[in-house]
């Protein structure tokens, strides 16, 4: 098996053409029934969220893409950070490291860790994929916004299923993710460490939602390319997000988003090059086509069963997705 529950759901035009639960949140006697509108451990795919709220405060004028950061975060006046943007965040290519062992920063801030650890690159020079790096922009958003980042995005996307920090009550009902051996199985708590270390609310990982919540996530930027205006992001900004904005020979990066490099990548052969797209650790994953307007959706808990690669599950997902709308 490669995971107790799943939920799939895809749309052309931003309109819903299939949508799909399977299975369970766990494989034993406090199973519950998986349904459509089960929330899931979004993992990885809380960056695209994260990416939004700082292109948004963009918008708004209250900080630009490009301008050095030190404004923000004073530390970094003399040191090799001096330079790293936003966009340099939101494109992984600020030089900062991936990420941490969870046992090396036990008892540690681990904000203060990231905006401090010793860069591994210069600003710009490579892609270098960085929870780090997303910690950081989430601090960057608490510090602009002066309001937690929980509470900055319960008023931005405003549904009552995407949120950090799921209450006790709701934890049974979400799928299971791994038993890590440090705190047993997970089930309604962040799987990230990091993330979990910082009290389930982080820039890169900590976000539950469904998988109508990251469907109308995708669309936002689908629809950008579509004439379907949003007031949520100005419509070129949003295509600017899922242009390359820094080049990588396994995955391209746009603004928060990856985008299609090989037929390699999880989204599979049939997608089109100009496709964008996100994975999450513990088994979440988007892609949207803008060649097709169609965007497709899995949200699973493939870590329930080890830390296994699950990429030509995803693959093969998109294949079929595309297949089953005809439109190969």
């Amino acid at each position: 098996m490669q995971y107790t529950g799943a939920v799939a759901r895809i749309e052309r035009g931003g309109v819903p053409i299939f949508e799909r639960a399977y299975g369970t949140t766990r494989l034993d006697e406090m199973a519950f029934p998986v349904y459509v509108d089960t929330r899931f451990d979004l993992a990885s795919l809380t960056k695209i969220f994260v990416s939004t709220l700082l292109l948004q405060t963009v918008a708004s004028g209250a900080l630009t893409l490009d301008e050095p950061l030190v404004r923000v975060f004073g530390s970094w006046q003399n040191d090799a950070h001096a330079t790293i943007s936003a966009r340099m965040l939101l494109a992984h290519d600020a030089g900062m490291n991936s990420g941490a062992d969870y046992r090396t920063i036990l008892g540690r801030n681990v904000e203060r860790y990231a905006l401090e650890r010793d860069l591994v690159a210069p600003p710009g020079e490579r892609v270098i994929y960085s929870d780090l790096g997303f910690i950081a922009v989430g601090a960057l958003l608490e510090r602009v916004e002066r309001r937690c980042l929980a509470a900055t995005c319960a008023r931005t996307f405003g549904s009552p299923t995407l949120g950090f920090r799921p209450r006790e009550t709701q934890r049974h009902a979400i799928p299971a993710t791994e038993d890590d051996g440090w705190r047993g199985r997970v089930q309604g708590v962040v799987h990230d460490e990091k993330a979990y270390l910082m009290g389930g609310v982080a820039g890169h990982a900590g976000l539950f939602g469904t998988a109508a919540d990251v469907a109308a996530l995708a669309e936002l930027y689908l629809g950008a390319q579509h004439g379907r205006v949003s007031a949520a992001l100005p419509a070129a900004l949003a295509r600017e997000a899922t242009a390359e904005q820094a080049y990588d020979p396994v995955l391209r990066r746009g603004l928060g988003w990856a985008l299609k490099t090989s037929d390699q990548n999880s989204c599979g052969r049939w997608m089109a090059e100009s496709s964008f797209g996100h994975t999450g650790f513990v088994g979440t994953c988007v892609w949207a086509d803008p060649t097709r307007d169609l965007n497709a959706v899995l949200l699973t808990n493939s870590v329930y069963f080890g830390r296994n690669d699950t990429r030509d599950l995803r693959a093969a997902f998109y294949e079929a997705a595309i297949d089953g709308a005809g439109l190969r």
